[in-house]
């Protein structure tokens, strides 16, 4: 299952998210991503294995303002790099360098981190 893989990679509890929205609403990248970070979390509760696919993990710039404003102290910044582990494991593409170039900087500099380990 899904959840299952995310909680064990990530360290997280995916049901303690009661989705309030506070991580969407503080998020600098909310509008590029395919799913606001509340919404990955639904998804993979869901078991829709389509959120691995998204664009959103790649998106986020890991600037952690999503954790910070969590009721419930979700890491979703975790969360989403046990996505990009997910990702890579099944050896799936991800978002091409050349996309990286019409992004924010905060996100540039958060993809040069996960391209450079």
């Amino acid at each position: 299952m899904l959840a299952e893989k995310v909680e064990e990679l990530s360290g997280e509890n995916l049901y303690a998210c009661y989705q309030c929205g506070k991580c969407s609403a503080g998020c600098p990248m909310a509008e590029m991503m395919d799913f606001l970070p509340n919404q990955v979390i639904l998804l993979i509760l869901r078991g829709d294995e389509g959120v691995i696919d998204s664009k959103t993990p790649w998106i986020c710039a890991q600037c952690y303002q999503c954790g910070t404003r969590c009721p419930k102290n979700v890491d979703i910044t975790k969360i989403m790099e046990a996505l990009r582990a997910i990702k890579l494991r099944k050896n799936i593409d991800h978002l091409k360098i050349n996309k990286l170039k019409k992004l924010p900087q905060i996100a540039v500099v958060s993809a040069t981190r996960k391209y450079t380990g």
